[in-house]
């Protein structure tokens, strides 16, 4: 069976700034939230070495925080967490797949900045390593679209 790294942590309600900043970046690593105040990613050196980080923050923000490496109690459980995993991963990518495909539908010139932002969070996704093949091939290809439009519209400017 797998293990996974767990975070178990408390922060006050006020001020509110350390809880936003903290649910973003457990957002961002793609983690699991088991039960309010413990997460879960698949554990790896680069997960633990995460959460502990996070731990320290939360800490330092008068929290409280431990993280702890774990295996599900049964192949069921096992599957559940790998299968959150998955479907929190599919579900920023057809977030993203939907914003692609809005801004190819607008036949509009693409911005560089939000091509490089969208490039940014599919690389995150791509990190996380919870994300179908499949489907990040069909991000991959509306990103790298994406690119070549606006490469070809840099081309097209008048210098």
């Amino acid at each position: 069976m797998t293990e996974w790294v767990l975070l178990a942590y408390r922060l006050p309600r006020e001020p509110s700034g350390p809880r936003v900043t903290l649910w973003r970046k457990l957002r961002a690593l793609g983690a699991v939230q088991l039960v309010d105040g413990l997460v879960a990613l698949p554990a790896s050196g680069q997960n633990r070495e995460r959460f502990d980080w996070l731990a320290e923050e939360i800490v330092d923000a008068d929290g409280e925080a431990w993280t702890f490496v774990a295996t599900p109690g049964s192949k069921a459980e096992q599957r559940a967490l790998a299968a959150r995993l998955v479907e929190a991963a599919s579900e920023e990518c057809r977030a993203l797949l939907g914003e692609i495909e809005a801004m190819l539908a607008s036949g509009e010139r693409p911005h560089r900045r939000t091509v490089n932002r969208l490039r940014r969070e599919l690389r995150r996704i791509e990190e996380a390593e919870a994300l179908p093949v499949k489907e990040r091939v069909k991000v991959r290809r509306a990103v790298e679209r994406l690119t070549s439009l606006l490469e070809e519209a840099d081309q097209e400017a008048p210098r």
